[in-house]
Formats: structure tokens, C-alpha cells, sequence
């Protein structure tokens, strides 16, 4: 993977990066890297806090040599918190997000700054909470919908000390670029999915099966989402792929707003099979045999 440092026009896999921290000492020099390089660029900073209290982010930077309370009173740094932004309403709504991204970018724009740049803690998408289950397909949908189009620079911050390893794993892989990422066995199993880089669309790895019916439930809430008039869904990594992964990714081609086909590619024999078995399946897909 890249090493997403952040830069104006960049590609959006350097821009939409998910970062893992174990300790303190980690989350701090995260922060104080990304903040500089903000300050340095003359960009608008956010941080978006959860697990952290809001007043520890500007004392952290102050203790570390950032003028942290100066940038805040000129407006260049804004420390919020996650219930402002992602919870709006007491529950999480992707579309909502998404919409708010716009209107931050536009915002720091009529302030005077070319780019937008945010740390978003993670953290709260393991509170029971309406919504919380749609993360990983708001991560999916982001690259393409928000980070190929506006300039904005965001840094998700993941802290291992309060996400499952397996459900993390799962959400930073919908990232094309991981910084801080824990070692991991090549055979870890269960299913990832992360977005092509280049084009709209999204590449499965692993196993679609009952284990993995989550993921593969959030992989296709962002094909059926996804705003492109064209997408493609890559299959060319996948192990296994059962009927009811099959029927939840043929469901959602149906629902798609723009009415093209799902162009499928890499897809295994078994799927071929499972459109000789389930033909109604088949309709808004297309190429499921290359």
C-alpha cells in the first residue's frame, strides 16, 4: 500500500487512508503529522473526535509545537465531534455524509482554503446505534463519490484497543492505503472488498459465504448506491461465492438509479453455473462469463 502523506489534486487512494493506532504515543504522532502538514500547505484542518475528548486533541498538539490555539482562533483548525458530523440525528445515514463532506469542502473554500483536510475518529461505529451497521459501505462509497471529486484530504482513524481486530481489518481494507497496519496471516480467511482504483466499482477478496454475509450485505448497499453510470464489481480475487452472496449482489445490480448493468469481471465458474441454475438472476449484470 501507498503511504498516504495527503496533497491538493492528488489521487484519491492517497487521500482517503485509513490509519491504526495502538497507544497513545501512536494517535499523537498521527496527529501531529497530519496537522503540520495541513498548517504547512495553508489548508483547513478538522478533526472529528469520539473516543477522545476534544480538549486533549489542541493540548496534544500544543505540547508537540503546534501553535494549535492560535489556528483555532484564525479559524484554520476546527475540532468537533463525531455526534456533530457522522451522528447527526442520533444515528449514522452514508447519504447524510456524504452531503455534509460537500458542504464542508464548499465551506473551507469560502473561507479562503484551497483544501480541506480531517481526522475522523472511528471509534463510534461500534455503538448500538441506527446506522452503525452501514459504515463499511460508507467507506466503500466514499472513494469515488467524495474523494475522487472534491479536494479533501481525510485520515480515518482506527484505535485497535476498541474495535474487534476482524471487524477492523474488514473496514480498513476499504481503504486502498493503510498506514500503522497491524501484521496479518495471508490466511486469515472471510471476505475484504475495496474500491478500484481508477474506476467506479469494487474488488471482492476471499470468501463470499454465510460468515461473510455482512460485508457482502455492505458491498452491495454501495453497488446498488454507487451514483456512476458505469461500475464494475471484480471478481477475480474471490475464493468461493455462494448462492445467497450471488443473489444479494444480483439484487442490488436491480436497484441501481441508473438503470446500466453491473459489469462483472473475473467471475468464477461457479458463478457461471449459478446463472445456468437462477437465469432470473442474471438480468443487470453483464460479462459474467469473462
Amino acid at each position: 500500500m501507498r503511504d498516504g502523506s495527503g496533497s491538493v489534486g492528488g489521487d484519491a487512494a492517497d487521500r482517503h487512508v485509513a490509519v491504526e493506532y495502538s497507544t497513545d504515543d501512536e494517535w499523537a504522532a498521527h496527529l501531529v503529522r497530519f496537522v503540520r502538514a495541513g498548517f504547512d500547505k495553508g489548508e483547513q484542518v478538522q478533526y472529528f473526535a469520539d473516543a477522545t475528548d476534544p480538549r486533549l486533541v489542541t493540548r496534544t498538539l500544543a505540547g508537540r509545537g503546534v501553535d494549535a490555539d492560535s489556528a483555532v482562533r484564525r479559524g484554520q483548525l476546527v475540532v468537533t465531534t463525531a455526534d456533530e458530523t457522522y451522528l447527526t440525528g442520533s444515528r449514522f445515514d452514508p447519504d447524510a455524509m456524504i452531503g455534509l463532506w460537500r458542504r464542508a469542502v464548499e465551506n473551507a473554500a469560502g473561507q479562503g482554503y484551497g483544501n480541506l483536510r480531517v481526522i475522523g475518529e472511528m471509534s463510534w461505529g461500534t455503538r448500538h446505534m441506527t446506522g452503525a451497521e452501514r459504515l463499511l459501505e460508507y467507506e466503500l462509497r466514499i472513494h469515488h463519490e467524495v474523494f475522487e471529486q472534491l479536494p479533501l484530504t481525510a485520515w480515518c482513524f482506527y484505535d485497535r484497543r476498541l474495535m474487534a481486530s476482524e471487524a477492523l481489518d474488514v473496514l480498513a481494507d476499504a481503504h486502498l492505503t493503510r498506514k500503522g497496519a497491524a501484521p496479518r496471516s495471508h490466511d486469515r480467511g472471510g471476505l475484504s472488498v475495496a474500491p478500484l482504483a481508477g474506476r467506479p466499482g469494487f474488488r471482492l477478496s476471499g470468501s463470499a459465504g454465510y460468515e461473510s454475509r455482512r460485508v457482502v450485505a455492505a458491498a452491495s448497499a454501495a453497488l446498488a448506491a454507487s451514483t456512476a453510470e458505469d461500475v464494475t464489481l471484480d471478481l477475480s480475487c474471490l475464493d468461493h461465492l455462494d448462492v445467497a452472496a450471488f443473489t444479494d449482489i444480483a439484487h442490488a445490480a436491480r436497484r441501481r438509479a441508473s438503470g446500466t448493468p453491473l459489469r462483472l469481471v473475473g467471475a468464477p465458474p461457479a458463478l457461471n453455473r449459478m446463472m445456468e441454475l437462477f437465469p432470473e438472476l442474471g438480468a443487470g449484470l453483464q460479462g459474467a462469463g469473462q
